[in-house]
């Protein structure tokens, strides 16, 4: 009977770890536990100095996550290589919400410069990415706080969507790895993010 209720508990740790909302302690937003076929790994924010700029949520492949299930949270290490590989090899997603007003030419900038350095390819996908966050932003003025931005990584490239509605694609795969890498890499902009995946998908 102990042994049952122990399986039965693992069971619903694993459940709770992967089938619920995550909320970014930060700022109070919250992040739907799945986002289609994808999943939520972790959340966290993006701050410039005492700045709270927007919270971020990552959504990946249930086989990623899978994976990460089987690594103990001590092996961090390991977990992040398979993060970090995992994320760039399968659709990940990025969805963020704005906690405080920017306006379209700053914001678009602000991530375009976090991507350029870390893009191998064509400095032109970065400044059609930078040209899809300007114009999805620039109809409404300034990325209010509730705005939310999507940004979907594939194969086929780096997909932009501002406030649901789709801006277009930048047919660059290493465009996409390379904004992986943005949240991602040892000088990710939202470190909290990183632990909250780790947190989120790591066994025991």
């Amino acid at each position: 009977m102990k042994l049952l209720q122990t399986i039965v508990g693992f069971t619903a740790l694993a459940l709770n770890k992967s089938c619920f909302a995550l909320t970014d302690k930060a700022t109070g937003i919250a992040f739907a536990p799945k986002l289609g076929d994808l999943e939520i790994f972790g959340v966290g924010v993006r701050r410039k100095g005492p700045i709270k700029i927007y919270s971020v949520g990552m959504y990946s492949s249930s086989v990623v996550k899978k994976s990460l299930a089987s690594i103990p949270s001590t092996d961090e290490n390991k977990a992040l290589s398979i993060l970090r590989s995992g994320a760039k090899d399968t659709s990940t997603s990025f969805l963020l919400e704005m906690n405080f007003k920017v306006g379209a030419e700053k914001i678009a900038s602000a991530i375009a410069e976090s991507v350029a350095p870390r893009h191998n390819g064509s400095p032109s996908d970065v400044g059609k990415l930078k040209t899809l966050i300007f114009d999805g932003v620039s109809a409404k003025g300034a990325a209010t706080k509730g705005t939310t931005f999507l940004f979907s990584c594939s194969e086929e490239g780096l997909t932009v969507s501002v406030d649901g509605k789709l801006q277009g694609t930048v047919a660059s795969p290493g465009l996409a790895k390379a904004f992986c890498d943005v949240y991602l890499d040892e000088d990710t902009v939202s470190p909290k993010m990183v632990s909250s995946c780790l947190e989120n998908c790591c066994g025991n």
